[in-house]
């Protein structure tokens, strides 16, 4: 099985007040989970109304009443085809947001990052079914050698595909919330929009599954935050990107774990210098959005099975056969 047996496609749809999740989109995804319920319309419309207005406070110069800006979001959704050739059936491999800025000041949209919220069926194979398998066979084990290998090498094996570099100028830069196993210490490096930089001193498990997706880790506190934030990225995460590109992604995940993870990111006191975040926490703030976590906890087993049935399983001997033969 050659890498051209393998054959991407994208589609998008718009992250708006309007927006109602396709079937085939993870029900855990962030914007997904929003997009539920009675209330649907109203998280919506509060979580746009969160980011524009987080997105305003960071870019304040030449923004005296802090409204120039407003952050349009669209969803990418990856599908996968494996022998494309036999008509076989796409499966939705990843979906990730891009940000476009609208600058009502000027009346022009600029082009924002890529990435930011990261979605993924294999991802929530490998950590909901394969992880626990493995665990209770091997005791005192933490994961098996080659945990990931399938996964980062079909991520960079998109990012390769003329299906992305048709669409995205730049790599990817997820932005996800710190361990809550780890521990983190401030340095005196401070980024005018990322904030205050810090640093752990072993890698977690998300921190390595992310490595064999080519991807490296800086965690930053961006002005006014809490706590620390997990950038994933490629090349130059300060020199490669802009400062309203950094602040579009800086926005928009912060408002997703101020609803999420608000233990951590809508905590009421700032991380300290030696940090170690906390879901038992209890001093922090409830946003107005509903959002139910344990059912989240749930869906990603059920959505890890769903990988394991339709795409692990069917297509087993050749995802084996080319994971062992492309490069690492």
């Amino acid at each position: 099985m050659t890498d051209s047996s393998f054959t991407f496609s994208i589609k998008t749809i718009a992250f708006d007040e309007n927006y109602r999740p396709a079937d085939t989109t993870r029900t855990t995804t962030n914007f997904a989970n929003l997009a539920r319920g009675e209330s649907r319309q109203e998280n919506l419309r509060n979580t746009l109304r969160m980011i524009d207005n987080r997105f305003n406070s960071l870019a304040h110069w030449d923004n005296p009443q802090g409204d120039r800006y407003s952050v349009e979001l669209t969803i990418i959704s990856v599908e996968m085809q494996v022998d494309a050739d036999r008509g076989t059936e796409a499966f939705p491999l990843i979906e990730i947001l891009q940000t476009s800025i609208l600058d009502r000041k000027t009346n022009e949209r600029v082009a924002g990052i890529v990435g930011n919220n990261f979605s993924s069926y294999v991802r929530d194979y490998d950590f909901s079914v394969v992880l626990p398998n493995y665990r209770k066979t091997h005791p005192g084990s933490e994961a098996p050698q080659d945990f990931g290998d399938l996964h980062g090498k079909l991520f960079r094996h998109f990012l390769n595909s003329d299906a992305y570099k048709d669409h995205f100028s730049k790599p990817p830069v997820i932005c996800l919330s710190v361990s809550s196993s780890k521990t983190y210490h401030r340095t005196t490096n401070v980024h005018p929009v990322l904030g205050i930089e810090y640093r752990n001193d072993e890698l977690s498990a998300t921190d390595d599954y992310f490595a064999k997706m080519g991807m490296k880790v800086r965690y930053f506190m961006p002005p006014n935050s809490v706590a620390p934030f997990a950038f994933y990225h490629m090349g130059d995460l300060l020199g490669d990107y802009t400062s309203l590109e950094l602040v579009s992604t800086i926005s928009v995940m912060e408002t997703f774990q101020k609803i999420y993870r608000p233990e951590i990111y809508n905590a009421n006191s700032a991380a300290a210098a030696l940090y170690r975040p906390s879901l038992h926490y209890q001093d922090f703030s409830l946003t107005r959005i509903i959002y139910d976590r344990e059912e989240r906890s749930r869906l990603v087993v059920e959505q890890g099975k769903f990988a394991e049935e339709r795409f692990i399983k069917p297509y087993e001997a050749v995802l084996q056969q080319w994971c062992a033969s492309a490069a690492r």
